[in-house]
């Protein structure tokens, strides 16, 4: 008898166990965040309202980038928020941004955040691999500055594939499959990190033969790369 009922207990314990489990895995995720090198249609809402209201002046093309986020902390500023320059919660509900938009949003993200991480670390596997790590990821903020900057497409894709750029796209080395450290070099890259300060060119003084890049204002050196602006 003391045994079934042992038995017994165990299983309502199991049980609900196993119900706090699935209201855990089903339960609604909190309004997701928007930040800095995401794209998509919640990142267009928040730039749409960000210039109705007069936060904003750039394009409405659903890219997260220095304009947005500096229109958002003014924003948060004006509205008594966190001035952090990430969309989350209670920004997008200042908003008016809907959760079904911004968990719409954050699966179009993290699908192509997930594209860039991949593309950026195939052109640093391809221009760097063999560089000190900090190095790895100079080139990588390097293709990330052009992106921001208007003297080069606007996209990472663009940036990467414009003719000329990159030797590593020019010799086919863009389609080797990058290593861990260099997927690694590219998050942190597009998680923000610059060693560069901003550069928009680098180049290896030894094997160098563009008189142009020659004329370039050289910053800082890491490894056989030159890198300037």
């Amino acid at each position: 008898m003391d045994m079934a009922v042992s038995k017994r207990g165990a299983r309502i314990v199991a049980a609900a166990l196993f119900g706090l489990m699935l209201l855990f895995v089903f339960a609604p995720t909190a309004l997701a965040a928007v930040y800095w090198g995401q794209s998509g249609e919640t990142v267009r809402r928040v730039q749409q309202k960000l210039k109705q209201w007069g936060y904003y002046s750039g394009a409405v093309d659903g890219v997260f980038g220095q304009g947005t986020y500096d229109a958002v902390i003014r924003f948060q500023k004006k509205n008594g928020l966190r001035a952090d320059g990430v969309a989350g919660a209670a920004t997008l509900a200042a908003m008016g941004v809907s959760e079904k938009a911004a968990a719409s949003a954050v699966t179009t993200a993290a699908s192509g955040y997930a594209s860039e991480v991949e593309l950026l670390a195939r052109l640093i596997h391809g221009e760097a691999r063999g560089e000190p790590y900090v190095g790895m990821v100079a080139v990588g903020a390097v293709a990330l500055n052009r992106v921001r900057s208007s003297r080069f497409p606007n996209t990472l894709a663009g940036v990467i594939y414009q003719s000329g750029a990159f030797d590593a796209v020019s010799d086919g080395q863009i389609n080797l499959a990058p290593s861990e450290q260099s997927r690694r070099a590219a998050r942190d890259a597009l998680n923000g990190w610059d060693p560069t300060s901003g550069c928009l060119y680098y180049y290896n003084p030894a094997t160098a033969t563009s008189s142009w890049i020659w004329s370039r204002e050289v910053r800082l050196t890491i490894g056989d790369h030159s890198f300037a602006v």
